[in-house]
């Protein structure tokens, strides 16, 4: 294969923290690279090396002759411009109307359907979209995506995963989404130190990685057994032997500390250092902790769900799903008691002990120390009625002694997660609530709080995109926005089937309830016209609804997918079809507040 971009030892260190050393790979047409990577290895570091964003210590990059890059940061941030701008800012010397046609075709394949929003009020998952397609402006030969599936709903992630197998070019992604990347990756990098050359690579999936991994891991431990009975072997020598000694004897001697020193490197590099998660729970008996009757909730005319009973017990995992606007965190919040239903009711077992987890809410100075953020109070933190040191504490989260007097800016997405799990776990609960816990963190620490949430003794209730994550940790399953009787099930997978089956549709507004004679005799503020727009409203919409599901199956036409003509004119057609349907409920809206007015 050709090779695009070349990695030639490079080197990063920031302050006293070594990231990665001597670092070498190769990148080539028809690659599909997932990188993995402890918290604060480097990952980002290194994927703003490679699109020339920062420069290495030492090493270099060697680029093909012409070769254009696509890059897409980890925490997008855009201008308060239209969608369609920002595109075409990326773009400042081209022909305007070839980057606005262009910008539109791109918004299109991502389904924004209104290309004159303003980027800057866009939600995390928009801006990550937005920010993919920006990087493709340019029609990259390499695409650089740095945790592209964080924010993202599950929604999301499948128009992602669909997105880069289809357009078909070579990608280099930084995520710890494992189905995400056992989805789309034909080859996965690890950046750590536990490998001689700080990094790991294994042609396949992510289910390859690990199996390369776990052999490549697993021979390392039978070196280090190996060289252990050798060494003790050459320091029993050496002890036992004479003082003079001869050419030969010394070059046993070189030998022996060379294997000491081998061992040493061995030794450091099978240490695994992992993070102590564990939730404090307060071993209540009450068998029923929350009990819910007929929850309802509607927001501007749109029901967001209704008659949701539950009941929430020492040892429930429920997890909540559904697209975005189907209020998955609005039910949470409910549930939490820090907003009220519309309909039904929450009944609490006395003195409850609630915890409410939110990483997008809880900001972290970042002027502040690693240390006041473990330890607000002073030098200790009290864990489960144990006061233990900040020092020790901090090492707990795999940050040592010497980095507690970094300020917080300095460290990486995942460390900062990592943070705000030590305060989590400082909170005693009967039942946790956690929105999105996951994001930014590596794969040993989302198994850790994987393990830690299945031994938790309260109850969980859990939203989150990482797939993986639910299918271990969840008992139950609750589906928001599809139209089911019985919204729950008893795993992930069941979900997802459902899903697939069940059409999900976007909810008219409601209409009140009306006699046939009153039918027919609408609000006389409604003109002849508006009345009869009304009636055939309901059509335009489900003949509308239809049209889009006609597009999104040619999309997954091969035929369609290997003619880019036709390709770009089904893009283009699918995007017109979702603002017109926007534009119906719109109107769907508007007329029925005016027919009741």
């Amino acid at each position: 294969m050709t090779s695009l971009l070349t990695a030639h030892n490079l080197s990063k260190s920031y302050a006293s923290q070594e990231l990665f050393t001597d670092i070498s790979f190769t990148i080539s047409e028809g690659n599909r690279i997932g990188l993995l990577g402890p918290n604060g290895s480097g990952k980002t570091t290194l994927l703003r090396i490679l699109a020339g964003v920062e420069t290495p210590d030492s090493g270099y990059v060697s680029r093909r002759q012409g070769l254009r890059i696509g890059y897409a940061a980890q925490a997008p941030e855009f201008p308060s411009k239209s969608l369609e701008e920002v595109l075409m800012d990326s773009l400042p010397h081209a022909d305007e109307v070839e980057s606005s046609s262009k910008a539109r075709m791109l918004l299109s394949k991502a389904l924004f359907t209104d290309f004159l929003q303003n980027a800057s009020v866009l939600s995390g998952g928009w801006k990550k979209r937005l920010d993919i397609v920006r990087s493709l402006m340019n029609d990259p030969d390499l695409l650089l995506l740095d945790e592209p599936t964080n924010h993202l709903d599950l929604e999301g992630i499948l128009w992602l995963e669909k997105f880069l197998l289809k357009e078909k070019i070579p990608f280099f992604v930084i995520s710890h989404d494992r189905y995400f990347l056992e989805n789309v990756t034909n080859k996965v990098f690890e950046l750590n130190k536990c490998f001689p050359d700080g990094l790991f690579a294994s042609d396949g999936a992510m289910s390859d990685f690990l199996e390369h991994k776990e052999a490549f891991l697993q021979g390392q431990l039978e070196q280090q057994r190996s060289l252990s009975a050798t060494v003790r072997d050459e320091i029993d020598w050496l002890r036992r032997s004479p003082k003079a000694r001869t050419t030969k004897s010394r070059s046993r001697i070189q030998r022996a500390h060379k294997l000491i020193s081998e061992l040493s490197d061995v030794s450091s590099r099978n240490k695994t250092p992992k993070v102590g998660i564990s939730f404090s729970a307060s071993e209540r008996e009450t068998r029923k902790l929350i009990t819910t009757k007929n929850l309802t909730k509607s927001y501007g005319g749109k029901t967001l769900f209704k008659g949701i009973d539950l009941t929430l017990s020492p040892g429930t995992r429920l997890g909540i799903v559904g697209k975005n606007g189907t209020g998955k965190t609005t039910l949470l919040k409910i549930l939490a008691g820090e907003e009220s239903q519309d309909v039904g009711t929450i009944k609490y077992a006395e003195d409850l002990q609630l915890v409410y987890f939110d990483q997008h809410r809880e900001h972290l100075p970042p002027d502040i120390t690693l240390k006041e953020a473990l330890s607000p109070s002073g030098d200790m933190v009290d864990y489960r009625g144990n006061w233990i040191h900040v020092n020790g504490w901090a090492k707990k989260f795999l940050f040592p002694p010497e980095r507690l007097s970094l300020p917080i800016k300095c460290l990486s997405g995942g460390e900062r997660a990592r943070i705000l799990i030590a305060r989590l776990m400082l909170k005693p609960a009967d039942v946790l609530f956690l929105d999105e816990p996951t994001n930014d963190l590596d794969i040993p620490t989302l198994e850790i709080m994987e393990e830690s949430l299945i031994e938790f003794t309260g109850a969980v209730v859990l939203i989150s995109h990482d797939r993986c994550l639910m299918d271990r940790v969840c008992t139950q399953i609750l589906g928001l926005g599809i139209e089911k009787e019985d919204p729950f099930f008893a795993d992930y997978s069941q979900w997802e089937k459902a899903l697939a089956e069940v059409p999900i549709k976007k909810e008219l507004p409601s209409k009140p309830a009306t006699s046939a004679a009153s039918r027919k005799e609408p609000s006389k503020k409604l003109t002849y016209l508006e009345k009869k727009e009304l009636d055939a409203m309901e059509q335009s919409i489900l003949e509308t609804e239809q049209e889009i599901a006609r597009h999104q199956k040619l999309i997954d036409d091969p035929s369609v997918v290997a003619d880019t003509q036709k390709s770009l004119e089904t893009y283009r057609l699918l995007g017109e079809a979702h603002q017109k349907l926007e534009k119906l409920f719109e109107r769907w809206q508007y007329l029925e507040e005016k027919s009741q007015s």
